[in-house]
């Protein structure tokens, strides 16, 4: 045997035994060509969305100056000269000589490029904020449910189904509905006035972060305490509690971080869901608070001037399409590349 046999023959062992669960799945995932490409947008939505100061039009053609001196917040992105300009256009504004509208204008003069770009924050602000809080709660509760067993498991879960029974969309409404007449009333003090000034501060993202956290829980929990009955019966679990284990420690060493990788695939897939319901909860305007770009209420200024202006409802609508196809399509490839049973 040669010396580049012998090698290859080590490299081969050393390659199977460094083998894990993680990594074959991890494998999977890259074989999944539509996961691989949504992750990639994913990834380029985020950075557009985190250096959005950077690549709107009026920064990268040098006319930020300009937005200061007009005392026009940054997302707003507002000329009030160049109402549905057509795409690729010259602005007419003296002071913005040479400015070009890559997309177009909306009804207000505001470039559609810089007001899609920002809208990619909210976006993904509710993606993460949304996801992560219906994962921190409907974990928790799930698994103290599922570990207490018996009349705790029973009475927690009954909770859940009383709030399954609830129209989750009226629900959301109305919640909307009175934060935003708790805000437009303004003039409160201590608590009440810090939580309205920083949805204030927020752009009326704050109340849409509390709305879908209140409701969207509850699949979670469902799917967590499941994996939580399954999980507390293996024997591994016995000889843990039997060697006098504590609780805690049980659930926090043994339980979590067997059920966190299905539950976090899960939550995965709700993703394009949570941005689908901001977007509507914009578009009958009880979302993000205006002048805030969001998609929603992009689309909403742009449908009513539709058969004039149709190109205005293009950048959003395409977004929005194709943020939530990349989340599915991830969503899909994290499914089948952590589930055994779906692996080639």
């Amino acid at each position: 045997m040669t010396v580049a046999q012998e090698a290859t023959k080590t490299f081969a062992v050393v390659a199977r035994r460094e083998r894990t669960p993680l990594g074959d799945a991890f494998n999977q995932l890259l074989k999944h060509k539509l996961a691989v490409t949504g992750g990639i947008f994913i990834i380029i939505l985020i950075l557009a969305a985190v250096l959005a100061d950077f690549l709107n039009a009026y920064t990268i053609q040098g006319y930020q100056a300009e937005l200061e001196r007009t005392n026009q917040p940054a997302y707003a992105k507002q000329t009030l000269q160049d109402n549905n300009a057509r795409p690729w256009e010259l602005s007419s504004n003296p002071n913005l000589e040479g400015f070009r509208y890559w997309l177009g204008a909306d009804n207000l003069g505001r470039d559609l490029w810089s007001r899609t770009l920002y809208g990619a924050r909210v976006s993904v602000a509710v993606a993460v904020v949304a996801a992560t809080v219906s994962l921190l709660i409907g974990l928790t509760y799930g698994m103290i449910a599922g570990y207490a067993g018996g009349r705790v498991d029973d009475l927690m879960m009954r909770v859940v189904d009383f709030l399954y029974g609830l129209p989750v969309l009226i629900v959301v409404i109305l919640m909307q509905v009175y934060f935003k007449a708790l805000g437009r009333r303004g003039g409160a003090e201590g608590f009440v006035g810090m939580i309205l000034d920083l949805d204030q501060a927020m752009g009326g993202l704050l109340f849409v972060f509390i709305a879908l956290g209140a409701v969207n829980w509850l699949g979670m929990a469902r799917i967590a305490r499941g994996q939580t009955l399954s999980v507390k019966q293996k024997e591994y679990m016995e000889a843990a509690r039997a060697i006098g284990v504590r609780t805690p420690t049980l659930i926090v060493r043994h339980i979590l971080p067997n059920i966190l990788g299905p539950c976090i695939v899960q939550e995965t897939l709700q993703i394009p869901g949570y941005i689908l319901f901001e977007a509507f909860l914009s578009f009958i305007g009880l979302g993000v608070n205006a002048p805030t770009p969001s998609w929603g209420i992009m689309i909403n200024e742009a449908y009513q001037g539709l058969r004039s202006y149709p190109h205005a409802l293009f950048p959003p609508s395409i977004a929005l399409t194709l943020t939530v196809l990349a989340f599915n399509f991830l969503g899909d490839g994290l499914r089948d590349a952590f589930d055994p049973r779906l692996r080639e």
